[in-house]
């Protein structure tokens, strides 16, 4: 049973993989086209991400957005958690609305948050991206760090607080130190999130908000070019460059964690 479990696991983990295996080295040809044999190698897609307008405005976009998204929802995901902590009436109801946006169609949050925005004059505006893309990132922040203060033995708290530290102190010296690992997690997601999103970014964004998955979109349907695979690399290793940076914050964090307080 363990032995078919290993099997399946890896067999998914190749499907998974294939296609980046596959793509991913097409960035580094010299040919002008997506095909195999590379005949040489070559950085001159590289240097097209840096040397095209297009391409460089969707990438410093990419960045402004993502990291505007991330900062916003890692706030408001962080303070929604600690409200739904205790449970309070229709705080089931609560926090499932705010799960929707994971659930619900990235087109009929497009059209919805379109029509919001033209009333409110958000739309082709980097704001409007950057609420749009915060929205569907909330819900991987509320998820991680609520599943981080889970974690938490609210003794270590309590115990705080019999020794004299306000609310506050307790908040920055206890209880944020233990849920930091998930806070990370939650931004690493809605990072990647934003960075991934498409759909609500062709209906909020002007010309000049063009993210680098849309224009890696955009580039799919009018010009194929091996831009595509050194754009998609960039943002593969970007990520994985980002969430091991996590991965060390988390076990340095896990390191520091005090430990369990018997009251």
């Amino acid at each position: 049973m363990k032995a078919a479990k290993i099997v399946f696991g890896l067999l998914a983990v190749t499907f998974l993989m294939a296609p980046l295996v596959t793509i991913l080295p097409l960035a580094f040809t010299s040919s002008d086209l997506l095909s195999y044999p590379i005949r040489s190698f070559s950085l001159r897609w590289f240097e097209e991400l840096m040397i095209s307008d297009a391409w460089r405005m969707s990438i410093v976009n990419s960045l402004v957005i993502g990291a505007g998204a991330t900062l916003l929802a890692t706030v408001l995901g962080t303070l929604v958690s600690l409200g739904l902590r205790r449970s309070f009436a229709f705080s089931g109801i609560l926090k499932s609305a705010l799960l929707l946006p994971m659930v619900v169609p990235a087109v009929i949050l497009g059209v919805g948050m379109q029509i919001t925005f033209i009333q409110l004059g958000l739309v082709n505006t980097h704001v409007g991206v950057i609420i749009a893309h915060t929205v569907v990132a909330l819900p991987f922040v509320i998820v991680s760090v609520s599943g981080s203060l889970a974690g938490i033995d609210m003794r270590v708290e309590r115990a705080a607080m019999s020794l004299g530290a306000n609310p506050l102190r307790v908040f920055g010296h206890v209880t944020l130190p233990l849920m930091l690992p998930g806070v990370l997690s939650g931004a690493v997601l809605a990072f990647a999130t934003s960075l991934d999103e498409v759909v609500l970014t062709l209906f909020v964004a002007g010309p000049n908000q063009r993210t680098l998955a849309r224009q890696m979109f955009s580039s799919i349907r009018e010009n194929i070019s091996p831009a595509i695979a050194a754009a998609a690399f960039v943002i593969i290793v970007g990520t994985v460059v980002v969430a091991g940076l996590v991965l060390l914050f988390r076990a340095a964090a896990q390191r520091q964690k005090p430990s369990t307080v018997t009251v």
